[in-house]
């Protein structure tokens, strides 16, 4: 315990501060399980549009500060990845024939 009344509000807000961001990594975490879960079942309509709460819940969360931007930068590209993996089928590679002279 603090001994300084100072130092007690700042324990006190330092606490509601860790809670806030808690809540707020919290949610990015939750958003993020969703959307990859309806990657996966292959629903393109419902992935596209939690793509685009998923991008605004991560946003925020970097403008207030829970998570840094470029952090929120990389999970969006990675989210924005797993999208156009849905939209576009992995087709096998094919072996290029010699070109004629």
């Amino acid at each position: 315990m603090p001994n300084l009344k100072s130092g007690f509000k700042r324990m006190q807000t330092s606490a509601e501060n860790r809670d806030r961001n808690r809540a707020g990594r919290s949610l990015v975490g939750s958003m993020r399980a969703k959307f990859f879960a309806v990657v996966e079942s292959g629903n393109k309509d419902e992935a596209m549009k939690l793509f685009r709460e998923y991008c605004s819940v991560v946003d925020k969360t970097a403008k207030r500060g829970i998570i840094k931007a470029n952090n929120a930068s990389n999970k969006k590209a990675q989210a924005s990845r797993k999208l156009a993996s849905l939209a576009v089928p992995a087709a096998p590679a094919k072996a290029e024939a010699p070109k004629a002279k």
